[in-house]
């Protein structure tokens, strides 16, 4: 077992990071260009384990031009699923997702009926586009609806890493289960910092050059 001194810290990866247009910018314009910003800082931290679910890895790589990222994405980026038969979940989580199912149920239920009373005052068009996106932001809005965000919190739980995500669901129910989150615009400055910390660790364990003897 690795001495808790020495013990490195873990930090799971969403493909948000990467892909959305909102928080990427930090690391490359385009999802290839992201990934390639992100192995170039990773790779000068040796102090940090990096991980991504294996289901969310394949669907990075549908954003990706494979053959433009550098080998350094299989070393860097470890790909592995959570252990689903030996974790366990306390069970009231399972309560709590009830109680959120039930009352998102009936917020859909009222925006429907807001909008079928709607019908005589607006055009059918707009009752529709309004009734679909207040029901899709009433139903998905800070809940886990994939089995891929399922994957990435309980990872995260598993290791005791660090989850970077934008989606709002998965960090609400990250932290009912005690996981540590942060936004991925925050990332590259923790990068940064991670590699002058490693930088100041190595120059401190540095042994003295003979001329200083």
């Amino acid at each position: 077992m690795e001495p808790a001194g020495r013990r490195r810290e873990r930090v799971v990866l969403d493909t948000s990071l990467f892909i959305n247009p909102e928080v990427r910018g930090n690391f490359g314009s385009t999802p290839t260009e992201a990934v390639e910003g992100f192995l170039f800082l990773a790779s000068q931290i040796p102090t940090i384990e990096f991980y991504m679910p294996s289901s969310i890895f394949k669907e990075l790589l549908n954003f990706i031009e494979p053959d433009k990222v550098s080998g350094d994405l299989l070393t860097i980026l470890h790909q592995k699923p959570p252990s689903k038969h030996e974790l366990t979940c306390p069970a009231f989580l399972l309560y709590e997702l009830i109680d959120d199912i039930r009352e998102r149920v009936n917020k859909g239920l009222r925006i429907a009926e807001k909008a079928v009373r709607s019908v005589q005052k607006a055009e059918e068009s707009d009752v529709i586009h309004n009734m679909r996106k207040n029901y899709r932001d009433a139903l998905r809005e800070g809940i886990i609806d994939s089995k891929e965000d399922v994957d990435l919190i309980l990872l995260a739980k598993e290791l005791n890493a660090l989850l970077i995500t934008t989606d709002y669901g998965a960090i609400k129910w990250a932290e009912k289960l005690g996981v540590r989150w942060l936004l991925p615009n925050k990332f590259k400055d923790y990068l940064l910092s991670s590699i002058k910390r490693a930088k100041a660790k190595n120059i401190g364990s540095e042994p003295p050059s003979s001329s200083s003897l």
